[in-house]
């Protein structure tokens, strides 16, 4: 297999690079991002797509099976892997693009839903002490942020989903379309990740004093609407069938533990007590652990995160009453969710390097609102709160934008 097979191939992958520079700075002004940060998240984001393809054609990967089957549809379309085949196909047999250029596409993806996890932690520091702020940037360039979001796959869509539906739950009063395109692309790849996800949606207006009796209501009932026709639909495409029980859910994780025990990175958590289960989940391979340069590499990642957890977490201790800008009902109910449902059920760490990634930039940007004390910003004479964040960013008209 080749990269580029032909001249149109190599043609159409040159202008699907360029066309995602132009898309990463078209997006970045929608998200607080300068022009220069919005391309240079790309370009690293876009070095990790370039040496995953490199990495797929010489050992192998999931990536090139969904190119090949791309070419050779069966059966209806359907949310999940075939829904990902289908995707791929516009990619290979409607534009014709080559390997390079699918994976270029879904690097896109996966760099849009970059760009909002940055934008997002971006806001959650900006008033902020300057060691933060730099830890929040730290966090978005840790390579196993970028390495998994970048290939052909669920995962460059789910990161996308995540990242979007983010940015959306900081003002979703404003933003309740994007909320639902991030629910739908979910649903392509993911279809039980995005049941979460409306679980979390149901729950917030529930719980949020700010929203008003009537409101709660009628936001209550649409969402246990949407849920009730979701949930069940995630729940029989992960496998645990039409009559969910205690049971059938007991089955269902004991048998999702045996499946993910194949492979080299594979664990025990079956005889795990529940934390562990959820710390070895986030938190491992540690430094001791690592036994091959991408074990150390994620090691690295995981003892980062893990020191904004400690940090956040004992930041929350102190003082958890403290008063948030953004509703976080939904944040904190999905995180923890899919937390809990992905550490019970997968025991391969390989495995959960990559889909760790749909939910912890929600604990990220939770933990990293938490630490440090916000400092006073000076309001100038006329300038709203929110004028001083697109002042302190450089993206009032006329005003030069910074990094």
């Amino acid at each position: 297999m080749e990269l580029n097979a032909s001249a149109w191939q190599l043609i159409t992958s040159a202008l699907v690079l360029l066309v995602g520079a132009a898309v990463a700075v078209a997006v970045g002004r929608r998200l607080v991002c300068s022009s220069g940060r919005s391309l240079a998240l790309y370009g690293w984001h876009t070095l990790f797509c370039v040496f995953y393809c490199l990495y797929a054609l010489r050992y192998g990967a999931d990536a090139l099976g969904y190119y090949r089957n791309s070419f050779v549809l069966e059966g209806p379309f359907a949310p999940g892997t075939t829904g990902v085949r289908y995707l791929t196909a516009l990619m290979t047999q409607g534009l014709g693009l080559s390997l390079i250029g699918t994976f270029l596409v879904y690097n896109v993806f996966g760099s849009i839903g970059l760009l909002a996890f940055d934008g997002c932690l971006r806001i959650a520091t900006r008033d902020k002490a300057a060691y933060i702020r730099r830890l929040a940037t730290l966090i978005v360039f840790l390579p196993s942020v970028s390495f998994w979001s970048s290939a052909i796959g669920k995962d460059a869509p789910a990161f996308m989903a995540v990242g979007l539906a983010l940015w959306a739950s900081l003002d979703l009063g404003r933003r309740p379309l994007l909320m639902a395109f991030a629910v739908a692309l979910m649903l392509l790849v993911r279809p039980h990740m995005a049941g979460l996800m409306v679980m979390g949606l149901t729950v917030a207006p529930l719980v949020d004093p700010k929203t008003t009796p009537g409101k709660k209501l009628l936001l209550g009932t649409v969402a246990a609407a949407v849920a009730a026709a979701m949930v069940p639909f995630a729940l029989h495409y992960a496998g645990v069938g039409d009559n969910v029980s205690a049971d059938s859910l007991k089955s269902y994780v004991e048998s999702r533990q045996a499946q993910n025990m194949a492979g080299g990175g594979s664990v025990d958590i079956a005889s795990m007590s529940l934390p562990m289960q959820l710390f070895t989940y986030l938190f491992r391979p540690l430094l001791i652990e690592a036994r091959s340069p991408f074990a150390l590499a994620a090691a690295i990642d995981n003892l980062i995160l893990l020191y904004l957890f400690a940090a956040g977490g004992y930041a929350i201790l102190q003082n958890p009453a403290r008063k948030q800008r953004e509703s976080r009902v939904f944040l904190w109910s999905y995180a923890l969710m899919a937390w809990l449902v992905l550490s019970m059920t997968t025991a391969n760490l390989g495995i959960a390097l990559r889909q760790k990634w749909m939910f912890a930039p929600m604990l990220i940007f939770l933990l990293l609102s938490a630490i440090g004390r916000p400092r006073q910003a000076q309001l100038e004479p006329g300038m709203t709160p929110v004028m001083k964040i697109y002042q302190t960013y450089g993206l009032l008209p006329g005003q030069r934008r910074r990094p």
